[in-house]
Parts: structure tokens; sequence; C-alpha cells
């Protein structure tokens, strides 16, 4: 088996830094602005962030989930409430976020606590997906075992020859969660692999915003 040579893998960043002084008190609109600059850059699925949870006694789990939605409140995704996500959030409602933008040399990190959003707007989301999307999560016991593909295939084919349409309600299983953030770092690769790092902390007067050493 052929392994790539992965230590002498090195891309040099020379992005212009980023300074506190530049950047603006609230960080979700900081956040914003950036989401907007990716998206005039065309990053690909700019959206997908890397959510991190835990159980109770702190055994970690990481996956890629999309962003549907940010604002005032956090930053908003669904899933299967029954996954190994959705259980952890529940049991210990806490997580971490990062989003990697490697076309910009930029990574943004949150974390806070986790809510379960009402079921009104679960129900909102999950009629606006695309049918085959909404047939896919109402047949999926999404991270328990299967025995093969075709299983998942025949419960998927079984549902769609009874709503061919894909018009069906949301099921009890499936939801969205908020992180409601207390933290930001927003990180901006720089030369030399001294990057700049801004971290801003949510305290009782307001959010701080401080430098981080790269």
């Amino acid at each position: 088996m052929h392994v790539p040579d992965i230590a002498s893998l090195r891309i040099e960043y020379e992005s212009v830094g980023i300074d506190p002084a530049d950047m603006g008190d609230d960080p979700v609109e900081e956040f914003t602005a950036w989401l907007t600059a990716a998206v005039e850059a065309g990053v690909v699925e700019l959206n997908a962030f890397v959510l991190a949870t835990a159980t109770p006694d702190g055994v970690p789990s990481a996956r890629a989930v999309l962003l549907k939605e940010i604002g005032p409140e956090g930053l908003s995704f669904f899933t299967n409430l029954d996954s190994r996500k959705g259980r952890e959030l529940r049991d210990n409602p806490r997580a971490a976020g990062c989003f990697v933008w490697l076309d910009l040399h930029r990574q943004v990190r949150v974390e806070g606590r986790v809510v379960q959003l009402p079921d009104e707007i679960a129900d909102a989301y999950f009629a606006s997906r695309p049918p085959g999307s909404r047939l896919a999560a109402a047949v999926s016991a999404q991270s328990e075992v299967v025995e093969n593909r075709a299983v998942l295939d025949r419960a998927y084919d079984e549902l769609l020859a009874r709503h061919p349409d894909g018009d069906i309600p949301r099921p009890e299983r499936w939801g969205g969660f908020c992180l409601e953030p207390d933290v930001f770092e927003f990180w901006q690769g720089r030369p030399n692999r001294f990057h700049d790092r801004v971290r801003y902390r949510l305290e009782d007067a307001g959010w701080e915003k401080e430098r981080l050493a790269p």
C-alpha cells in the first residue's frame, strides 16, 4: 500500500491579517460578514462545519453538519434526534463547531450551549426540503447498525411507493438544534504559520474581544 508523504505537504499562507481593532463588537455580525465573503469567493459547501459533542462522562465525537440559519440566538442545524449526536446533545447540551474555508485560509470556531428548536421551526424546515431528502430522513434510523445497503434501499422504495410526491410529515425523531455561542474565534492564516487569532468571549457585560497567540 502506498502511503503519501503527508509530512511534506505544505501550503504557505499569504493572506492579509486581521486586527481586533478593525473587527466589530458583535461576533455574530462579524461571522455573517465572513460568511458573505465566503459566498463571494465561491467557497464550496461554505455552510458545512464540524460539530463536536460529548457524552456526559466526556467521550467526544465529531462529524460534519450543515448550518441552516444564523441569527442573534445562534447557529441552527437539523438532524435525527435519535442519532448519536442527537442523544449526546440532549444528554450533554454543550457543543463546539469549526468552519474551515481553506480557499480563504480561514477558520471560525464556536462554543456554547445547545437548545432544541421548537417543533414549528422543525416542521417548517422539513417541509422545505426536497422530497427525496424527506423520504430519506423518514426511513433512516441514523447511527443504528443495518445489515446492508439493500435494507435501506428497500425501505426507501417502499415509502416512495406510498408517497410518490414525497409529501410526508416530519418524523418525531427528526428536528433541529440551536448552538448558542459564548465563544467565537476567528482565525486567519498568515505566512510562516504565524497566524492571526481573535477570540470573543461572552461575559456579563457583553462580548469581550482579545487576540490570541497563534
